[in-house]
């Protein structure tokens, strides 16, 4: 994407490119944007970008609502109930 490769250059030599700081730089570039210029931005998305944008979406949105409910820390029943070999 464009917009990814513009930043890239942009912050490369100014950022240690750690977890915190990619954070840090998308959440200050998401502050200057407004609905429109994202929408704008998706516009010139070509279709596998778009699919990329809304798998990320899917994803870290359904990690965050499994990790809220803890499915990761209750035992499965069925497996508790069987004798594995």
């Amino acid at each position: 994407m464009k917009l990814v490769d513009e930043l890239f250059e942009l912050y490369r030599d100014k950022l240690t490119g750690d977890e915190e700081d990619i954070d840090m730089l998308a959440f200050a570039f998401l502050e200057e944007m407004t609905r429109e210029d994202l929408l704008r931005l998706i516009q010139e998305m070509d279709e596998q970008e778009l699919y990329t944008l809304m798998g990320l979406y899917l994803i870290e949105s359904l990690k965050g609502k499994f990790a809220k409910e803890d499915y990761g820390q209750r035992p499965s029943p069925i497996l508790n109930q069987r004798n594995i070999h």
